[in-house]
């Protein structure tokens, strides 16, 4: 049976939950999905000037993030997606140094990247590191992501969650690229936004910024934006991807790989995630009270 192998966000920024939540999942397995497991967890500690896509506020200590990936046998990925960088960015101390521990992960650990000179840099100096194209390269046409998909460097791309239901045109994709191809589920932007680059970039030149140095936050002008991340709204996002389409349409297509999001959204938003897309809805409610009844943490 092909398994379905979830990506999910907070490696930094909820470490203090995974620390709570992977020893439960572990000791109960028979609580969650027997056709699911985690691949991999995405995040980057706060100050990351590499960093991109959403701004980092993890603060937990690398070497000990890495020593509980280590214990579940799970891989890391640092998400390095800043799409500014010039040469000068690349002899950052804390990027490299972080390169540096997770090339010792004894589950290969990986990079979120966006820009082809960071790219051709962690190539050189870090081969053990295997790289992921990020989708804060907003890759919206078709042909655009095949080509991303062909290239030898990626071991998955991320393509803009507004091809998620391009079903024809993703039919056509050899089995290898379909094995390369990481879908961005519950994303609540706006199907319709025409802006998604520049608040991508917004974040990159903030990572960026000097000391005392302002950068004014994207404005999005999408009427849902204004509210916040509900995700009872990104269920009706037109390109949601739903347990029932991974299960009925993505799989038999032969696709396994599904990205959440969810970084900068907090932990209590995040096992709600995990509760409707890893857990059998008969253990919802004891996987709660494990959660949120662990004195040591802090749902927010």
């Amino acid at each position: 049976m092909i398994k379905v192998h979830y990506h999910l966000p907070g490696l930094f920024e909820f470490y203090e939950f995974y620390k709570v939540f992977l020893p439960l999942y572990r000791e109960h397995r028979d609580w969650f999905y027997e056709w699911c497991d985690i691949a991999s967890i995405y995040g980057a500690p706060e100050g990351s000037l590499w960093g991109g896509g959403r701004t980092s506020f993890g603060k937990a200590d690398a070497r000990d993030v890495l020593a509980l990936m280590d214990e579940f046998a799970i891989s890391a990925s640092l998400t390095f997606s800043n799409s500014l960088l010039k040469e000068e960015h690349l002899a950052d101390k804390k990027c490299n140094e972080l390169c540096r521990l997770f090339e010792s992960a004894k589950i290969p650990a990986g990079i979120i990247v966006h820009s082809d000179l960071l790219l051709d840099y962690l190539k050189e100096k870090y081969p053990d590191l295997y790289l992921i194209s990020s989708t804060t390269k907003v890759l919206t046409d078709f042909e655009d992501l095949r080509s991303e998909l062909d290239r030898a460097d990626f071991k998955y791309v991320v393509p803009d969650f507004r091809l998620n239901k391009a079903f024809d045109k993703l039919a056509t994709l050899t089995q290898e690229e379909k094995d390369k191809v990481e879908f961005l589920c519950n994303e609540y932007c706006d199907i319709n936004c025409s802006s998604r680059k520049a608040c991508y970039e917004n974040v990159s030149r903030k990572n960026l910024a000097t000391s005392g140095e302002e950068i004014p936050d994207h404005k999005c002008t999408s009427p849902e934006g204004k509210g916040g991340y509900k995700f009872s709204k990104a269920m009706k996002n037109p390109a949601f991807i739903s347990i029932l389409d991974i299960q009925n349409t993505y799989l038999p297509m032969g696709f396994s790989n599904f990205k959440i999001e969810g970084r900068g959204l907090g932990s209590a938003l995040l096992l709600e995630f995990i509760l409707y897309y890893m857990t059998k809805p008969e253990y919802h409610l004891q996987v709660r009270e494990e959660i949120y009844l662990d004195s040591m943490l802090d749902l927010f």
